[in-house]
């Protein structure tokens, strides 16, 4: 039992791990990640121990209860009617305590999760903690959290121990019922009952009601897991990201002056559209990106983006300012579709990108995100993220490129250095560059730069820049700074304010506008 269960249970792991990769990432921006990691944790262990101990004791009840069953009722019918409304009672019971035990048991698991997401939240935070002295407020939310897991794992026991000595008081209450229903049937022969028989039969019905008071031994094991595994299926029945995109990004090669699709790594990239015939039409991969009065909400009640129109050709660096909240990173996260428009349409290279399949448009843009995440494994398996099949001497141009260099040759191993818990050995400036490595490793006609260079000190900044100005070179560049002094070479400059661009033009022209614009850089505004 044990291999089948651990067999069972690595193939839930990955059908969980897979749906994981599929869901949408509005999932994961409204779950908090120590509650899907109970999932995979405490309600998969709730399975295991459901399917080792409680399963074979099942089994082996049922098998006992069938064969009892037919033996009492070759002994006697009519005194079996008897037990089976005594069985009628004790499953009513069952029911009921069960019913109001497995709430209970969900509400465990929903606040184990709860309690496993603030853990991992504080773990995370402890150098903020300990910063401003924040012990005891920790320790206080910590408690309340803890005690309403004690709470519901206190009342989900309390109704699950109490079934067994019921159980156990209602098969004496069926044992003496049977025996003084079955006296006198044998003093009056009813049925055919001896005296023999009907101490066979009284045997009997000690072993039919043992198993059932047994099976409540094990009631907590399988309301727990039932309630971890109603938690599994509602992350398996999740809906997956929708990509009904029928466009993909592959290699082409010239042959007698026509594109033709190959297996090659060529670095010349076009868009394959299908036809209805079968056929295909190839479109050369440029780099334009253009906005049509595009609306946006996170939540379909309040509006981020309102009636957004923008540009972008290939070679084009545009750069987007304002205060937070306005807007900046919603735009790169609707231009590599992490989330969908209500309204509006994006096209790239004159394309509706919902008709673009999504791995391909994400192929096709290199992206440096707010938050720089780096996974355990080596800082050359980590700028590899860029690109998968990536050669040894790509990856270290790309580090070269991003500045890599600067930190890496320090190093005892060098681009083998092993980092763990995301590069928590590495400085935020150290971290941002392989980073910016990945974007130059990707080699993609689009760039999304979302505040690159915000915690880069200003002479790693400056070290950067160089090696950044040659990765943007002939292509499009989105840029989102804080850092002024990082944008006023950009080609278009567009100035956000809740949602809307209200002003829109290049460094020198806005300046002479003296708007918005003018009175960030000249410190008149504060961008935040």
């Amino acid at each position: 039992m044990a291999t089948i269960s651990q067999d069972s249970l690595r193939s839930l792991r990955n059908q969980l791990f897979a749906r994981m990769q599929k869901l949408p990432i509005r999932y994961f921006d409204t779950h908090k990640h120590g509650d899907i990691m109970s999932i995979y944790t405490n309600d998969i262990d709730a399975l295991r121990q459901a399917i080792e101990q409680s399963i074979p004791q099942l089994l082996q009840t049922a098998i006992t209860l069938i064969g009892v069953t037919v033996t009492m009722l070759t002994v006697s019918p009519l005194l079996f009617i008897v037990v089976l409304i005594m069985v009628g009672i004790m499953f009513m019971v069952i029911k009921n305590i069960s019913a109001k035990s497995g709430r209970y048991f969900g509400e465990q698991q929903k606040n184990l999760g709860i309690e496993n997401g603030f853990i991992e939240e504080m773990m995370s935070g402890q150098k903020v903690v300990k910063a401003f002295v924040h012990e005891e407020e920790s320790m206080a939310d910590f408690d309340k959290i803890n005690e309403e897991l004690f709470q519901s794992s206190y009342l989900a026991n309390r109704y699950a121990n109490v079934l067994m000595p019921i159980l156990g008081n209602l098969g004496n209450v069926s044992f003496v019922l049977t025996a003084l229903v079955g006296g006198v049937f044998a003093l009056n022969g009813v049925g055919g009952l001896t005296i023999g028989g009907l101490m066979a039969f009284l045997q009997l019905n000690r072993s039919f009601n043992g198993p059932i008071t047994q099976v409540s031994q094990q009631l907590n094991f399988v309301l727990m897991a039932l309630a971890g595994a109603d938690r599994i299926f509602d992350l398996l029945d999740e809906a997956e990201e929708v990509d009904q995109g029928k466009v993909t990004l592959v290699n082409y090669e010239l042959v007698d002056g026509q594109m033709v699709v190959t297996d090659k790594k060529t670095n010349h990239w076009a868009w394959k559209h299908p036809r209805p015939n079968g056929d295909y039409e190839l479109v050369e991969l440029v780099g334009n990106v253009v906005f049509q009065d595009v609306d946006f909400s996170y939540d379909g009640k309040k509006q981020i983006l309102h009636d957004v129109n923008l540009y972008a050709d290939k070679g084009q660096k545009v750069a987007f300012v304002g205060a937070t909240g306005a807007g900046k990173t919603t735009i790169t996260n609707l231009i590599n579709r992490f989330y969908d428009i209500q309204s509006g349409v994006i096209t790239y290279d004159g394309i509706d990108v919902k008709l673009i399949e999504k791995d391909s448009l994400r192929r096709s843009l290199g992206i440096v995100l707010q938050d720089t995440h780096l996974f355990t494994g080596t800082i050359a398996e980590n700028i590899a993220y860029g690109r998968a099949d990536a050669t040894r001497e790509e990856i270290l141009e790309a580090a070269r490129i991003a500045n890599v260099d600067s930190f890496v040759q320090h190093l005892d191993n060098g681009y083998d250095t092993v980092l763990t818990d995301d590069g928590a050995g590495l400085s935020n400036g150290q971290r941002q560059l392989i980073a910016i490595a990945r974007a130059a490793l990707a080699n993609a006609p689009v760039l999304i730069l979302d505040e690159a260079t915000s915690s880069i000190d200003s002479r790693t900044e400056k070290m950067v820049q160089e090696g950044m100005d040659r990765l943007m070179e002939g292509r499009t560049v989105f840029v989102i700074a804080h850092r002024l002094s990082t944008i006023v070479n950009s080609d278009v400059i567009m100035v956000m304010d809740h949602g809307h661009i209200i002003e829109r033009g290049d460094h020198d022209s806005l300046m002479e506008q003296g708007g918005t614009y003018y009175r960030l850089y000249t410190g008149g505004l504060e961008i935040d």
